[in-house]
């Protein structure tokens, strides 16, 4: 065996150029396969890890999906608003460490606006339970100011200090603007790869003060009164959702059943955690297509490498011939062209493996920072290793096609010249 290993390497030198294609070509298809893993898992990693710490998600009545779109990602619209007397109510209960309502509606050139309270900023988690922080300025103070997600800020190029103002409802492009009163940027939120980076956040006081003269969805001045701002009752009527942390895990499911059965409106609570893998489950047609996908790029480098061996055996009759009358057996012949395949699909997969970790080395904060992926140069885990394992034996079985054409020629054959 030592001497068909070292006939192996032997052949595969004299034969290098057509042999460092061979490996590049099956590194490639192994670091997309491996690369489209790492996305995959990181997505789902990121994708679990948008909202963290929150126990229980209120809003009203309707889908547990839906509830998390809105409230979470910023998706869609509530069925229904809930009552601020409600919120108070469940906040209020004993079992509840801190709450977060939210508002939503309107929107700036596209991104929407969240009303919430300074709460927000304290108590709201993503990734690995990781707070928010600032990268400029502070939360909001005074009524007219507003606090922007990174990605808001480095699309429109705003700064702290920077005016800006608010539309009524959706869309990129709005005619109703509410331009009797700006805002003032006094905050800008650090990268997280989550829907806050997307999102502006107001007081709740400042929703209700922008649309005291709306009606109907329609600016009507003077509708909503004459008092000024600083004098009015600006206490929030209605909220779109709201977070809630719980004193203890154990109370989980018993307050959830509690807001379920709510009588003073139909309300739903959801787990974040289950309606996150919900969601995940309706995109896994997706992220299996990029699996299978890969999995053929991996499948035509093979190919690659079976018809370039095939190709070439014409070429090394004589080389195998004369193996065979020296005393080579048949059997020997075959095992040096599968070694031979073999030490290509396993030198194409180490490469593979530098090539991803060295394209994710270069490229992980900027994945993290613009993408939200939160990638680790670790070492491959279990699935990543099975799939290896899948290539290598894939591309050994591969060497036993060109091997068995070897192990037929006879020596008469191969010594044979042919014109």
């Amino acid at each position: 065996m030592k001497l068909i290993f070292s006939l192996a390497l032997q052949s595969l030198f004299n034969r290098r150029v057509t042999a460092l294609m061979i490996v590049f070509s099956i590194a490639v298809s192994v670091a997309l396969l491996l690369g489209v893993e790492k996305v995959r898992n990181g997505a789902k990693h990121s994708f679990s890890s948008t909202i963290a710490g929150t126990d229980l998600i209120v809003g009203a009545r309707s889908g547990s999906v839906q509830l998390l779109l809105y409230s979470v990602f910023r998706i869609g619209n509530a069925t229904n608003n809930i009552s601020w007397q409600s919120y108070q109510e469940i906040a209020a209960h004993p079992k509840v460490a801190w709450s977060i309502p939210i508002s939503l509606g309107d929107s700036h050139r596209g991104y929407r606006v969240l009303g919430t309270t300074t709460d927000y900023f304290k108590h709201y988690r993503y990734g690995r339970k990781r707070p928010l922080t600032f990268a400029q300025g502070a939360p909001f103070n005074l009524l007219h100011d507003v606090v922007l997600g990174a990605e808001v800020a480095r699309t429109l190029g705003y700064k702290t200090g920077d005016k800006i103002v608010i539309a009524h409802g959706m869309g990129s492009t709005s005619f109703s603007k509410h331009e009797d009163q700006p805002f003032t940027v006094t905050g800008i939120l650090a990268t997280t790869g989550t829907p806050v980076d997307r999102s502006l956040h107001v007081s709740l006081q400042a929703i209700e003060a922008i649309h005291i003269d709306w009606k109907a969805g329609a600016y009507i001045p003077g509708s909503g009164g004459k008092t000024p701002l600083d004098e009015r009752d600006l206490q929030p009527h209605q909220i779109t959702a709201f977070l809630l942390g719980l004193k203890s895990k154990l109370a989980t499911f018993q307050l959830q059943r509690s807001i379920s059965n709510y009588r003073a409106e139909p309300l739903q609570a959801v787990l974040p955690g289950v309606a996150l893998q919900e969601l995940w489950g309706m995109l896994g047609i997706a992220e299996k297509a990029l699996l299978i996908i890969s999995g053929f790029v991996v499948v035509s480098g093979l190919f690659g490498m079976l018809t370039v061996l095939l190709t070439g055996l014409n070429e090394r009759r004589r080389e195998l011939a004369i193996l065979r009358s020296v005393g080579a057996r048949p059997v020997q012949i075959l095992s040096l062209l599968v070694l031979e395949t073999s030490l290509l699909t396993l030198c194409g997969i180490l490469l593979g493996m530098v090539l991803l970790y060295t394209g994710l080395g270069a490229t992980l904060p900027l994945l993290e920072q613009e993408y939200g992926l939160q990638l680790t140069l670790s070492f491959p885990a279990i699935a990543e290793l099975k799939l290896l394992g899948i290539v290598f034996i894939a591309g050994t079985l591969a060497g036993l096609i060109p091997g068995y054409r070897a192990y037929r020629y006879s020596l008469a054959d191969g010594m044979t010249v042919r014109i």
